[in-house]
């Protein structure tokens, strides 16, 4: 069986039991959930014994009586295939990063072997062609997957979701021997990958980058600077945007470049709001020769690359947000149902029945419309482009509302770090500034309108 493939039709249920509780109301696991294993190499078995060590993997018998109310399970919608490995996603998240999520954010800790088991069960290449290692779900699969994790660490997940991208687009744009050479390492975490497009004179322009590639013999020589590169300084591979031609869009490549490259190194390692389990630096290129081999596609294509690759970044990064947003409601719904004020508990509350009401119709209308955006990006439609903008900017925006108004019902509780939800509300707040800003959200739905009439 292939490495990094997640073994289809192989995740049976033996209870009808969801694992669909936030971290912080979980209860002691007690339901086993066999995992046959397919195939001579007995894989999934395996799994179960890295994974959870002598134990097979299990859901939790308490989401039998507290299970997510089904007005806004994730699953539904989906086929039994994706409800398996939404179900092996979710479990992940519960045992392998939940318990490390606070711990994770407050020591600034990069949880490379947590990652490099989510690889094992095919998490690192969700969408890269299998002859190199990958999977190779869809879209859609990759947004189910990305919104459990999530509900773990949304943080840990946002990079998965970034070393994603960067794989596909050394699969998509790369020759043969790129493919080879980089993909079956990054699909398997052996490896790390950053995205470089940003500098600390060129966001949301991002076609007016200033850093240039010059072409010396067979190698090009490298002279600028990236900044807030998720990773950087920490992973191996450096999906690089530099100037090869004039200015302009048209004059933009795509090198990759490795750690360790002369002429490679990196800032100061920033302070952060949230996404603390992920380190964030400045990469800075001084003469730096990298061979011609490493271009990805042609000459003056890298802005097109680049840009194909932030359509699936924006679909992704919104999934991480569905998933904070999920567990929010859930945290919120735990939590009116045991505080009382008032000689009552908070459940009684109209008003607060409205505003949880509200924060269920946002995140599910939050969900239709990502897995809407995934699979038109999936099938190559032409509102592909407008509806990942779309998703983007209306689920970045709705879920950090939900966690924030989790946040607010939590009352003083929920400004503690004891609590979850300050950190989902710390973590998403991101989103929606990153993998294009919400305001060009807004820019390329309108300019799509205003086209095409």
């Amino acid at each position: 069986m292939r490495r990094g493939v997640i073994c289809r039709n192989t995740f049976r249920k033996t209870a009808e039991a969801r694992h669909d509780e936030p971290y912080s109301q979980r209860t002691r696991p007690s339901v086993e959930v066999n995992m046959a294993a397919v195939g001579a190499l007995g894989r999934v078995a395996r799994l179960a014994s890295r994974l959870c060590g002598k134990q097979r993997l299990i859901f939790t018998a308490s989401a039998q009586t507290r299970r997510i109310a089904s007005c806004v399970d994730p699953a539904h919608g989906l086929t039994e295939e994706q409800k398996e490995f939404q179900e092996v996603a979710f479990n992940f998240a519960a045992n392998e990063m939940a318990p490390h999520m606070a711990e994770w954010d407050q020591k600034e800790i990069f949880p490379v072997e947590t990652m490099r088991k989510a690889a094992q069960l095919g998490f690192g290449g969700i969408y890269v062609q299998p002859d190199v290692g990958g999977t190779g779900l869809s879209r859609l699969d990759t947004s189910v997957i990305f919104e459990a994790l999530s509900t773990g660490c949304v943080s840990t997940t946002a990079y998965i979701s970034i070393h994603n991208m960067c794989a596909w687009m050394i699969d998509t744009f790369g020759d043969t021997e790129q493919r080879q050479k980089f993909c079956p390492d990054l699909c398997s975490m052996e490896k790390f990958a950053s995205y470089c497009l940003t500098e600390p004179g060129s966001g949301s322009d991002a076609a007016s980058l200033l850093t240039t590639a010059k072409l010396r013999g067979d190698h090009y020589v490298l002279n600028g600077s990236k900044a807030f590169i998720s990773g950087g300084g920490d992973t191996d591979v450096y999906v690089v945007m530099c100037r090869t031609g004039a200015q302009g869009a048209k004059g933009i490549s795509c090198l990759v470049i490795e750690k360790g490259t002369p002429g490679l190194s990196f800032g100061k390692k920033e302070k952060k709001v949230g996404w603390n389990s992920q380190p964030t630096r400045a990469v800075i290129l001084e003469d730096c020769a990298v061979p011609v081999t490493n271009r990805l596609g042609a000459e003056g294509q890298g802005f097109n690359i680049a840009m194909k690759g932030l359509n699936g970044g924006r679909i992704n990064i919104a999934s991480c947000s569905l998933g904070a947003a999920h567990a929010c409601v859930q945290l919120a719904r735990d939590h009116l149902l045991v505080r009382k004020q008032f000689g009552e508990t908070l459940s009684n509350n109209q008003y607060l029945q409205f505003q949880l009401a509200e924060m269920a119709t946002k995140l599910v209308a939050s969900r239709l419309l990502v897995r809407e955006a995934a699979t038109a990006l999936q099938e190559k439609r032409p509102d592909a482009v407008s509806l990942c903008s779309m998703a983007k900017l209306f689920a970045t925006d709705e879920c950090f509302n939900i966690c924030n108004q989790a946040l607010q019902m939590h009352g003083g509780y929920g400004y503690l770090k004891d609590y979850a939800v300050q950190q989902f509300v710390r973590d998403i707040r991101v989103h929606q500034i990153l993998e294009g800003t919400n305001e060009v959200m807004r820019m390329i739905i309108s300019r799509n309108l205003l086209t095409e009439s």
